[in-house]
C-alpha cells in the first residue's frame, strides 16, 4: 500500500487514490455527512470511511492513533462484533486527515456541570455539543475519549456492512436476505452454503448499506472480553513500523537545535560544522537550525558543533522566579469558580485544617523521541509522523511550506508513547521545513533526547492552597484555590491561534468536579501570567489537582479522627454511588484496616476523571535501606469495559506514570533553560521497583468513561498518603524524593 503502509496483496490508497476491487462500509451520518476520505477509482465504490473489503481481506480504518494504549484493538472489536468478522481476518490502519474522523466526545467534556452527576439529558447534550468537533475538523486522540467516541459509530459501520454483504449474497443465491446468517467472515445459507466476505467484494459495491439495529450486550462475542492485540505480533517481532522506522529511497537524515530558552536566535556560526564529512546542509529555521547529514548521529554531532547566540527567555529565568510568579496569581481575581456550594465565608464550627501544596513542571518523556519524515516535491508534501492530531499536522506543515492543506499527505504511524506530547505539530513542521529546503529528497528528522527534554510542552508547575473544617467526623467546609499557568490557553493558542473563551474548567479539573457531598464547597482557579510553553500531559489538570485535593481530603480525615477510606466513602455514597463503589472495592481488595507491621504504610487515593472514578490503595515498606512500593490495588468503573485486559493495562500504566512523576519527576530552570537533559536526570520508574498490581473493573457507571488517563491522578496522593501512614510526614511537595528516602 503505497501511501499508508505495505499490506500483503492489498493495493488500496486512502485520501487520494483507489480501493482496488473493494468497497468501504459504515454509517457516519451526524445530521450531515462529512466528505468521505476514501476515493474510488474507475469501476470501484466506496460507501463510508471505516471498513474496507476486497479480495484479500477486511481492513478496519481506525479514526484514532495507536500509541500503546490498545485503541486499535478495541476499535476493531467494535466493528467486528457487529460485522461477524473472524478476528484473525482483521487488519487495522490509521485513517488519513479527514473531517469524517472528527472526535465527537472531546468538546463535550467542557460543559459546565459536574460530569459524575450527568443525567441522560446532560449526557446527550455533551454528545450534541461534541458535534462542533466536525466543524473544527477535530481529528484528535486525547481526553480518554477514543472508545466513547467510537462506541456507536464503529458498531453501526460493522452492522451495516454485515447486512449489505447479506444482500449481495442473497442476489447471488436467489434467496431472501432474511434467511441468511453470518459468522467468521462468511455469509451462510440455510443449506450450509458459505460465501466468504472477500468473494462478495465486487458484488456488494452497488448495494447501499442499510442502517440496522445494534446487537444487545448479551449477544457480544468480542466486546467485553480480552481480545488479542492487533498490534501485538508486530511489536513483539520488531516488524511494527514507527516514525523512526520510516525508510525511503535516497533518504537523508536530519536533526534540529532550537533555542533552549524558547525564544529566537540572534546569530549562528556553522563554519566548523560545515566541514564535517557527511554533513550536507545547515538550514536556518528562524528560532534554531536544522542539520542534514548522512546519518542521524552525525547530524546531532554537527548541530552541537554550531556556535549559536540565543535570545533570552520571556519568563523568569529560574525555578524560584517561576514559582513566585505562579503564587502571585492568588492575588488576581479567579479565572473560574467551577464549584461554589453553600458559603465558605460563613463561620462554620469545627476543627480548621489548612495546607499548601506545590508541584513542579513535568516533561512527557516518551520513549521514542520526536521524529518525522518528509519529502517535498514542489507542489506537494508527504509526511510520515506519529501524531495525535493529523488534520492539525497537515495544516501546520502546509503553512510552513506555502502549500494548501490538500497538497499535503500525512501518514500517521504507530507511536512509542504519546501522553499528549504528540498532539503537537512542531517536530512534523521541522521535518517539512527541512524537506522544503532540499526538494525531492526524503528527510528523516529525529530530535536528540536532550532536544526533546528541553523543548517539551510541559505540565505546569502548580500551587494549591486549601482550607477546610471538619466536625463530628465529617467534612463540613472545603475551600480550595489553585494557581498555575493555563494549559488550554497555551496549547490552543499554539494549535488554533485562539484562546478558548470563558472560564478554564481544565485548570480546576480533578478538584472542582469531585463527587463529595460537602455542604460548603468552593474551588477557584487562578491563572499565572507566564509564557513557559505548556501542553496536554497525561490526565492534564487532574494530575496535579488530584494530588492537591485528595491529599487534603486525607488531611481532613486525620484531623476528624476518621478512617481515611471510610471518610471518603461516607462523602461519596449519597453523591455518586459508582465512586463509592470503587472506594469500597479497593478497601476489600487491600484488606484495608487490617493489622500490619510497623515498617508498612498504606494510603488510599481517589479521583474522578474523564468519566471514570478510580480508587487506589498503595502499600509502602521501610526496608531499612530505603522505602519501596510493595503493592498497588486499583478499582475503577468505566460503566462498560469493552476489553478488560486493555483497561487493566491502562490502569496500571497510568499508575506507574503517576508514581514516576510523584517520586522523582521534576523539570527545573536555570538561566531560562530546563536543567534536565536525558533519562539520567529525568528518570522513570524501573522494572525493579514497580509494585505488584491488582485491578478490579466495575461496571455500575451510568455512562461510559475513559481508560487511558484516569489511573494517573489517584496514584500520586495514594503514594503520598501511604508515606504519611508510614512516617508521619505529610507529602505536600513533589517530587517525593526531596522529602523521603525512596528506593529508585
Amino acid at each position: 500500500m503505497a501511501s499508508i503502509g505495505k499490506i500483503a496483496r492489498r493495493t488500496f490508497l486512502i485520501g487520494t487514490a483507489a480501493i482496488a476491487g473493494g468497497v468501504a462500509f459504515g454509517v457516519y451520518q451526524v445530521r450531515k455527512d462529512p466528505p468521505n476520505p476514501l476515493v474510488a477509482g474507475d469501476g470501484e465504490a466506496t460507501l463510508n470511511p471505516y471498513i474496507l473489503v476486497n479480495a484479500d481481506g477486511i481492513t478496519i480504518i481506525a479514526p484514532r492513533a495507536e500509541m500503546g494504549q490498545g485503541v486499535h484493538t478495541t476499535l476493531a472489536a467494535l466493528a467486528a462484533e457487529e460485522m461477524d468478522v473472524a478476528w484473525d481476518d482483521i487488519t487495522v490502519l490509521h485513517g488519513p486527515p479527514a473531517q469524517a474522523y472528527y472526535n465527537q466526545a472531546l468538546l463535550g467534556l467542557a460543559l459546565p456541570f459536574h460530569h459524575y452527576a450527568d443525567s441522560d439529558f446532560q449526557h446527550n447534550l455533551r454528545k450534541n455539543v461534541g458535534m462542533v468537533g466536525k466543524l473544527l475538523n477535530l481529528q484528535v486522540t486525547g481526553g480518554s475519549t477514543s472508545t466513547k467516541d467510537a462506541y456507536d459509530r464503529m458498531r453501526h459501520a460493522g452492522a451495516s456492512a454485515r447486512e449489505a454483504l447479506k444482500l449481495a449474497a442473497a442476489d447471488q443465491l436467489g434467496l431472501d436476505a432474511s434467511t441468511l446468517t453470518t459468522a467468521d467472515s462468511k455469509v451462510i445459507a440455510p443449506d450450509g452454503t458459505e460465501i466468504a466476505y472477500t468473494a462478495l467484494a465486487e458484488a456488494v459495491r452497488d448495494i447501499s448499506p442499510p442502517d440496522v439495529a445494534l446487537r444487545a450486550k448479551s449477544e457480544w462475542k468480542y466486546l467485553g472480553k480480552s481480545m488479542p492485540r492487533t498490534d501485538m505480533v508486530g511489536k513483539s517481532t520488531g516488524t511494527a513500523t514507527y516514525a523512526t522506522d520510516t525508510k525511503l529511497d535516497g533518504m537523508k537524515f536530519a536533526t534540529v537545535r532550537m533555542n533552549p530558552r524558547r525564544s529566537g536566535m540572534v546569530s549562528y556560526d556553522d563554519s566548523t560544522a560545515k566541514t564535517m564529512a557527511g554533513v550536507e546542509a545547515i538550514i536556518d529555521l528562524g528560532d534554531g537550525i536544522g542539520v542534514v547529514a548522512s546519518n542521524t548521529w552525525l547530524a546531532i554531532q554537527a548541530a552541537n558543533a554550531v556556535d549559536i547566540e540565543w535570545e533570552q527567555a520571556s519568563y523568569p529565568a529560574d525555578t524560584d522566579g517561576l514559582l513566585a510568579a505562579t503564587k502571585a496569581a492568588f492575588d488576581l481575581d479567579p479565572n473560574s469558580t467551577a464549584r461554589d456550594e453553600g458559603d465558605v465565608n460563613d463561620a462554620v464550627e469545627g476543627t480548621e485544617v489548612t495546607a499548601e501544596y506545590v508541584v513542579p513542571y513535568l516533561a512527557h518523556s516518551t520513549m521514542e523521541p520526536m521524529t518525522a519524515t518528509a519529502i517535498y516535491r514542489g507542489d506537494s508534501l508527504e509526511v510520515w509522523s506519529g501524531n495525535q492530531a493529523p488534520v492539525i499536522v497537515r495544516e501546520k506543515c502546509a503553512e510552513a511550506c506555502g502549500l494548501d492543506p490538500e497538497q499535503v499527505t500525512v501518514h500517521t504511524t504507530l507511536m512509542g508513547g504519546g501522553f499528549g506530547r504528540r498532539s503537537e505539530s512542531d517536530f512534523s513542521v521541522h521535518a517539512a521545513k527541512i524537506a522544503a529546503a532540499m526538494p525531492n529528497t526524503p528527510i528523516r528528522m529525529t530530535w536528540s533526547r536532550e532536544e526533546d527534554m528541553q523543548h517539551d510542552f510541559y505540565r505546569p508547575a502548580a500551587i494549591g492552597q486549601f482550607r477546610g473544617v471538619v466536625a463530628d467526623g465529617k467534612a463540613v467546609l472545603l475551600d480550595g484555590k489553585i494557581a498555575a499557568q493555563s494549559v488550554s490557553h497555551s496549547a490552543m493558542a499554539r494549535m488554533t491561534g485562539q484562546v478558548p473563551p470563558g472560564p478554564d474548567r481544565g485548570h480546576v479539573e480533578g478538584a472542582a468536579d469531585q463527587p463529595y457531598g460537602i455542604p460548603n464547597f468552593r474551588i477557584s482557579g487562578h491563572l499565572a501570567e507566564l509564557t513557559v510553553p505548556l501542553g496536554f500531559w497525561r490526565s492534564v489538570g487532574n494530575s496535579h489537582n488530584g494530588f492537591f485535593f485528595d491529599t487534603f481530603i486525607d488531611e481532613m480525615a486525620h484531623a476528624a479522627g476518621a478512617d481515611p477510606l471510610q471518610f471518603r466513602l461516607d462523602m461519596t455514597k449519597d453523591e455518586h454511588a459508582p465512586s463509592a463503589g470503587v472506594i469500597a472495592a479497593v478497601g476489600e481488595m487491600s484488606n484495608w484496616g487490617s493489622d500490619k507491621p510497623a515498617n508498612i504504610g498504606r494510603g488510599i487515593g481517589f479521583t474522578y476523571s474523564f468519566g471514570t472514578p478510580v480508587a487506589e490503595v498503595v502499600e509502602v515498606e521501610d526496608t531499612g535501606n530505603g522505602i519501596k512500593i510493595n503493592k498497588c490495588w486499583i478499582a475503577c468503573d468505566m460503566g462498560t469495559a469493552l476489553d478488560p485486559s486493555i483497561v487493566e493495562a491502562q490502569m496500571t500504566s497510568g499508575a506507574i506514570y503517576g508514581f514516576s512523576a510523584a517520586m522523582q519527576g521534576e523539570i527545573t530552570f536555570y538561566d531560562g533553560e530546563a536543567e534536565q537533559y536525558n533519562f539520567y536526570d529525568y528518570d522513570a520508574m524501573r522494572m525493579h521497583n514497580v509494585p505488584a498490581f491488582e485491578v478490579q473493573i466495575l461496571e455500575n457507571n451510568n455512562h461510559m468513561g475513559g481508560a487511558g488517563e484516569p489511573g494517573t491522578p489517584p496514584s500520586m496522593p495514594a503514594l503520598g498518603n501511604a508515606l504519611f501512614d508510614l512516617t508521619g510526614v505529610r507529602a505536600r511537595e513533589l517530587p517525593l524524593i526531596n522529602t523521603f528516602d525512596l528506593i529508585l
